[in-house]
Order: structure tokens, then sequence, then C-alpha cells
């Protein structure tokens, strides 16, 4: 016997949580025989960058995608419905018992209305996250795909509580934990094992600063690249200088630049006053091993990224989240975790980074974050079918 699935990535943060379900699919066909799981994965090629798309693949160990339908960049109306029409074609021609989408990234909402379409059985692993926020696409994708989905595999029980107020059938939740977590436990050493001085000479942006010797857990680390933070002017503009006038008199700031983030530097007349901060290091965009590696020893984290959230959780980066809201509250302080809602107001992000810095470093470990998530993830939908 053989359950028939096709998994979906589509942007990076899919591809983090994809790695331990392969993995977690290959080790089940070596202990049975008897019921065989074959699985296709697709590649929507939502993020068409080589830099972020191919070398994440490479390092975390995921197959080459046996279908790549190479979407790329567009709007959302135009990715979602290019996706669509690609992505049945594949539906026609392989006819999956299973869809399996992960995350909340445009692909996973194509990807679960063209499935549903054709009476194609429906998992969403990450299901349940919700931000409140109705302006963020991603929380556009999550409603839509959990309202379709036939599992829905949830990371917290938050996420699950979320989908019972939406009066989601409770046969259809499954509390599995955070597959993220998954790929931490599984290249935490290997992360661990680089060097700071020779990542960040091996990543630096041309003609920036070179810095030979980086302090352990003497050094700030920032990600920018949500829209609501770096394509306004009466954000951005407060928002770097901040980072100069103030967190560069205690840390140098490592910052893995996002492209969006680095246009805005540029557009905002920055570029050459962030370059020449001797205490400001421009990387350009890092793999993730390199990016674990940081937050690992990082003194504090500033981040728009919901991943490095639940990443700095486990291993106890503070961290200041620069949203005024997020869809994974179980990582904030309120909750047990080490993260804090500072949204752009600058006042706000003062007030929180001296209160952090005054703070004891202490790892939170949420309910079933313990790297096993992918195995109830494929044993639930196992259980099924």
């Amino acid at each position: 016997m053989t359950l028939k699935i096709i998994s979906v990535v589509g942007a990076r943060p899919n591809f983090i949580k994809i790695a331990p379900f392969i993995k977690a699919i290959n080790e089940y066909n070596k202990t049975n025989p008897k019921q065989q799981i074959e699985n296709l994965l697709i590649h929507t090629g939502q993020h068409y960058d080589i830099r972020m798309s191919e070398a994440f693949f490479k390092e975390l160990n995921i197959p080459a995608p046996d279908i790549n339908l190479e979407v790329g960049s567009g709007s959302h109306a135009e990715q979602v419905g290019q996706t669509m029409i690609a992505f049945e074609k594949v539906l026609i021609e392989h006819k999956p018992d299973w869809v399996v989408v992960v995350g909340d990234v445009n692909a996973t909402l194509a990807c679960s209305v063209t499935a549903k379409k054709m009476n194609i059985k429906v998992c969403h692993i990450e299901a349940g996250l919700r931000s409140g926020d109705m302006k963020m696409p991603e929380e556009i994708n999550r409603l839509v795909t959990d309202r379709l989905s036939d599992l829905l595999l949830t990371p917290d029980r938050l996420s699950s509580e979320n989908l019972r107020k939406e009066g989601v059938a409770e046969d259809k939740i499954v509390f599995v934990g955070n597959i993220m977590i998954d790929t931490l436990e599984q290249n935490l050493k290997k992360a661990l094992g680089l060097n700071i001085d020779e990542l960040i000479k091996n990543n630096l942006i041309p003609d920036s600063n070179i810095l030979y010797k980086i302090n352990e857990n003497a050094f700030a680390v920032m990600t920018l690249h949500r829209p609501s933070n770096v394509d306004s002017r009466e954000v951005f503009v407060p928002l770097i200088e901040f980072i100069i006038d103030e967190v560069t008199k205690d840390f140098t700031m490592l910052w893995p630049i996002h492209p969006r983030a680095k246009n805005s530097l540029k557009k905002f007349n920055l570029w050459e006053r962030v370059k020449c901060n001797k205490n400001i290091v421009l990387m350009e965009p890092i793999g993730y091993h390199e990016m674990l590696r940081l937050n690992y020893s990082a003194k504090i984290m500033l981040t728009d990224s919901g991943g490095l959230q639940e990443e700095c959780c486990v291993l106890g980066t503070p961290c200041l989240t620069l949203r005024w809201n997020t869809e994974r509250p179980i990582t904030l302080k309120e909750h047990g975790g080490v993260s804090v809602l500072v949204g752009n107001n600058i006042e706000r992000i003062r007030k929180e980074y001296n209160n952090t810095l005054a703070s004891k470093r202490i790892p939170s470990r949420p309910e079933l974050w313990d790297g096993k998530t992918a195995e109830r993830c494929l044993h639930a939908i196992i259980n099924v079918t």
C-alpha cells in the first residue's frame, strides 16, 4: 500500500519547515515496508533568488524539488494566480491522496485552494496562527488555508484554541508542536561549529567595515524586511537613527540586510552613513546555519521575522519584535517567552531595549517544541487516512 503526498514549498520559511517532514517520511519508509509513503516535493518558485532558495535546500539536506513551478516575482494576485494554474496541472498528472502545505506564504493559499477544488485532502502544518491584522497578506493566507484544510496541525495550544473559536471541528485539529524547532535541534550542533569571525568575513557587503574579532555575547543582530518597517521614510529613518545613535554605543550591530531594506537605505540617503559606522557590520542575506549561529550568541535580537521570534524563544535570546502584533504570541514574555512587541515607536523601542539589557538570558521551550513534531505530523496524516 502506498500513500501519495505532494508537499509544497514556496519561500524560504517553508524550506525550514519542510526539511524535518521529508526526513520523517524517509525514516518511516525504512521501517514500514508494507506501507510506503511517496512524497513529491513541489517548489512554486515564489523565492526565486538563488541565494535565498537553492542554498537553503543544500544546507538543510532537502532533496531537489521534483517539480519547480518557477512562478517568480509579481503582485500577490499574479503569484497566486500563476501558482494555481501551474499546480492544477501537477495535481491532474500525479493525483495525490494529500497535499501538505506549510506556513502562510502565497503558495500555501494557492495550492490549498487548487487542491480542494479537485477534492484532494489538504493538511496545513503550522495551522491556527493568528495576528488579528487583516492588513497582513499572510493573515489572509492563514485564514483561507485553515478554512479549507481537512487536517490542521497546530504548533501550540493557543493556535488550537483560535481554530476552535472559528468553529473548526475538533477532529480536524491536532496539536503537534513547532516543526521549525525540529530543524533547529537537527542543525544546532553544525551551526555552533561555525566561527563567527569567519562567518562575518565570508558574508560582508562589498566595501563594508571589516571586523577581525567579534566578542561572544557582545553583539546585537537585526533583521528587517516588512514593508511596514522599511518602505516609509517616517518609520525607517528614525529606526535607523536609533540604531546608529544608541544601540551601536553599546554593541556592534550585525545586520544581514534584506534587499528591500538595502534599497530603502539608499532611497532615504542613509546608505553611506550606515556603511561608514564602525559598529555596524552590513552582511549579505545569510544561510540558516549562519543565522542560527549569530542568534545563539547575540546579546539581543531586533527583528520583524516570525521565525526568529520562535528561535529566540528556545535559545533564550532577548528579542525586540519590531511589529505591533504577532501571530506567534506564545513567544511573548506574557506567555513565558522572551519576545516583546515594540512596533516601530522609538520611545517604546528605547524603553524595552533598556529593560532587555538589564534582564537575564532565559531559554523558554513551549509544550511539544521538542524536536519531534515532524513525526507527529506524519502520523496524524496516516491516522486520518
